[in-house]
């Protein structure tokens, strides 16, 4: 059962900023994030400081995209916190769901950790090969996007978009959550249609625990930990990383 109710009432230059920021995650994140993943592939093997600059690259994105949030919220009286998903959990339903997730994906880890220390095939690391880091500096800046991206991502596909779906598009709040998981799940396209799916599956884990939690706390902490666990610390064991 949802905990979530949200009514936000965006003024007309926020309700523009937030469309601005919807038609980019749903159409230009997508093409972007797939040409720039494609070029970092082929200088990946070239350039030693290329997943560096991608990286930093992409940290400058999130940090534009986190502020672009608060001008939302600051230029709108009548958004509240929490519709944003800016609370603390409540409801037992979300918690308990949350720490099932959070405890899946250590365990999880720990499983694809032992298999890459042994050489074996870890399913979904193929996909973002060119993201895996080989040096300390590159794992530094991997658990930074990690987490970054974990955070600025659960603001602006599950808190600003179901907030924009209600409160502007005047939707249903299950059909905003949908209309939200369909754009996160474009976001996946720089890893082909297998990343789609796996974008759709792992978007409708954490709007699951948005909606039954009311708050973004433990959709952020499942897209952190899952985030560190594929760029950080599955390949730090693999052969040839972390010089």
């Amino acid at each position: 059962m949802t905990t979530l109710a949200i009514s936000p009432d965006f003024t007309t230059p926020s309700a523009a900023l937030a469309a601005a920021a919807a038609l980019y995650l749903a159409v230009g994140e997508p093409l972007v994030g797939r040409r720039m993943y494609a070029s970092l592939g082929r200088r990946r093997e070239t350039q030693p400081g290329a997943l560096v600059r991608y990286f930093r690259f992409t940290l400058g994105f999130w940090v534009l995209a986190a502020g672009l949030f608060g001008v939302v919220y600051a230029c709108s009286p009548g958004i509240a916190a929490a519709d944003l998903g800016l609370a603390g959990p409540t409801g037992t339903t979300g918690l308990g769901v949350g720490i099932a997730v959070l405890l899946g994906v250590v365990l999880g880890a720990h499983r694809l950790r032992g298999a890459a220390r042994d050489g074996k095939h870890v399913p979904g690391l193929d996909e973002i090969a060119a993201l895996l880091s080989r040096t300390r500096q590159e794992r530094r800046y991997a658990a930074a996007v990690a987490v970054t991206d974990a955070l600025c991502s659960e603001l602006l596909y599950r808190g600003l978009l179901l907030a924009f779906g209600v409160g502007v598009l005047g939707l249903n709040l299950y059909v905003a959550a949908a209309l939200a998981l369909l754009i996160y799940a474009g976001a996946g396209l720089y890893q082909g249609r297998g990343g789609i799916a796996v974008f759709a599956a792992f978007g409708a884990v954490c709007t699951a625990l948005y909606l039954s939690s009311g708050s973004l706390l433990l959709p952020v902490l499942a897209h952190a930990a899952l985030s560190l666990r594929d760029l950080v610390y599955v390949p730090t064991v693999m052969k040839g990383r972390i010089a």
